[in-house]
């Protein structure tokens, strides 16, 4: 069945149909997880085949999209469509710490919902770690009535909103355009009722109507304006709470900090506009040079999207053209058809970025672990060089791989995921050692007890500081058949949004295919591109979500 978020009203004259077919095409991959093989994206979104090609290679050219074999696969870069909502909103910037913080105090899961239509959205997850634990990620959809927020915000709902949703319940009892709840026609029957009781109280409980054994209270966190901007809720497993022990726990404190969370948002200064993306050149050059196969409209009402962001919440029609050098005709349209799908709202002469944009990829892209964000940059660095490639994190004083590429060879480096080595004898610990303070780093090499593994092993320990120090300032490292002789390895970390090294890459071979001079002046070159392609999807991803390293 199709999304609630698909919109069944005629398109107006003036929109883009391209930029429709792209939008549906990426919502199907959303509701699908992420991947879909292209023959499945075919039927769901009705296409023509050929049509699927070109919007997919469309999407895949902007790096929204990967295509490997026969699938099609939602890429981090699509991010940046939901970061550029969410940055402006500023709700999870100025408010996350926050429900962060009380997610420690109360030890349950800690949520910011935003109302989206008869749905509520997600913008920001303190999850905590159980056995039973909350699934639901930034960006998912759940029905107002199933769900505490819900509550709030249909407490405020005017008399075309209720005839909206009654609509909705009418064509679709079960729930299932909304793919990630369990279908069930639960909720319903005193949604009014509930939902004037929560404008009067003041807050609002779910006792398993999302999904059974879940239950939830939430309090309005009101903006500037008097009206509710996010609801705060705090959800816990009935083997802990019941509906009436979670609100006698928790509504004192979730009300003050609800509180704490008003005053953060009436006191919060104006930011000063970032810097907006401009593609419109860059799709220009793209379509030049791909001709037909690139969907110039499509990419062109895409990157309208990336106009807004922190300072930004609010734009006239002339900030969009400018913000992304597209024709004031141009982006009108792409506006409209933006409207249209549900991704822009119009207030006066103004437009704003809904979260619907969130449909476009979010949820299923921002539970992720740097091992899947780098695993394709691997499998791409290992072909062009034709060597083995690993990704590896520092844990105590040894290396842990967590990803890892091999190529066919007959005499190759075997190694699998989750093998430990000595950091002070690798590539990839030297670059994650570099980068740690002295102090830190002389612990770490303390714990490891440097000894020699080859002959050619460091293990003097003012040698090796010298050397950590090289590695520091040349952002790589070479090692040569210390670890095992025969073996070669260059490697160089990967950055967070902080700058720290988070994580290193290496490409390892046997010492007898290319000399040390012959890896730093080929291999270096082509490694530094895979960390810049990492990085680059890790920094868009970390932006509104946590990255474990794997």
């Amino acid at each position: 069945m199709p999304s609630t978020e698909d919109t069944t009203t005629e398109a107006p004259p003036e929109a883009v149909t391209p930029l429709l077919r792209g939008v549906g095409v990426l919502r199907r991959l959303t509701d699908a997880g992420g991947r879909m093989p292209v023959g499945e994206l075919e039927r769901a979104t009705g296409l023509a085949r050929s049509t699927v090609d070109r919007v997919t290679g469309t999407l895949a050219r902007m790096g929204y999209v990967r295509i490997e074999g026969r699938d099609v696969l939602l890429a981090p870069r699509l991010l940046e469509l939901g970061n550029a909502y969410l940055a402006s909103v500023r709700l999870p910037d100025l408010l996350g710490v926050r429900a962060d913080a009380l997610a420690d105090e109360l030890d349950e899961s800690v949520s910011l919902a935003v109302p989206d239509g008869d749905g509520i959205r997600f913008v920001h997850q303190a999850t905590r770690r159980r056995a039973m634990s909350v699934s639901f990620r930034i960006g998912d959809l759940l029905p107002a009535e199933r769900t505490a927020p819900g509550a709030l915000f249909a407490s405020e709902w005017d008399a075309a909103a209720w005839a909206a949703w009654r609509e909705r319940r009418a064509a679709d009892p079960q729930g299932r355009g909304f793919p990630v709840a369990p279908s069930r026609a639960a909720g319903a029957v005193d949604f009014e009722e509930r939902a004037a009781g929560a404008g009067a109280r003041g807050w609002a409980a779910d006792d398993q109507l999302v999904e059974a054994g879940l239950v939830a209270l939430a309090v309005p966190v009101r903006g500037v304006d008097g009206r509710i901007a996010c609801a705060l809720s705090a959800v816990s497993h009935t083997s802990r709470h019941d509906a009436a022990s979670l609100r006698e726990a928790l509504l004192p404190r979730l009300r003050a900090a609800a509180a704490e969370m008003e005053r953060v948002l009436r006191e919060a200064p104006a930011t000063a506009p970032a810097a907006p993306s401009g593609l419109a050149a860059w799709t220009g050059a793209s379509k030049q040079e791909l001709g037909r196969e690139f969907v110039e409209s499509l990419a062109r009402g895409l990157t309208v999207l990336t106009a807004f962001g922190e300072g930004r919440a609010a734009l006239p029609l002339t900030a969009v053209a400018e913000a992304t050098g597209l024709a004031r005709a141009t982006a009108r349209r792409a506006l409209i058809t933006l409207e249209h799908l549900g991704c822009v709202a119009v207030d006066g002469r103004e437009f704003r970025l809904t979260p619907r944009v969130l449909s476009l990829g979010f949820a299923p892209l921002s539970r992720t672990t740097l091992t899947r964000i780098a695993q394709p940059h691997l499998a791409d660095l290992a072909e062009r060089v034709r060597e083995s490639t690993s990704l590896a994190v520092l844990v105590g004083g040894e290396v842990q791989y967590t990803g890892r590429v091999e190529t066919s060879r007959i005499m190759n480096v075997h190694i699998t995921i989750g093998t430990r080595f000595p950091a002070y004898a690798t590539s990839m610990g030297r670059v994650l050692l570099a980068d740690l303070p002295a102090g830190e780093r002389t612990a770490r090499l303390d714990a490891s007890e440097p000894r020699a593994l080859t002959p050619y092993t460091v293990t003097d320990r003012a040698e090796l500081d010298a050397l950590l120090d090289r590695v520091g300032r040349d952002g790589y490292a070479l090692v040569d058949e210390e670890l095992e002789e025969g073996l070669r390895s260059i490697a160089m970390p990967v950055r967070d949004r902080a700058g720290r090294a988070v994580a290193a890459v290496n490409v390892a071979l046997h010492a007898s295919r290319r000399s040390a001079e012959e890896c730093v002046r080929e291999v270096l070159p082509e490694l530094a591109a895979a960390i810049t392609g990492i990085e680059a999807d890790l920094h868009v991803t970390e932006r509104f979500a946590r990255v474990p390293a794997y």
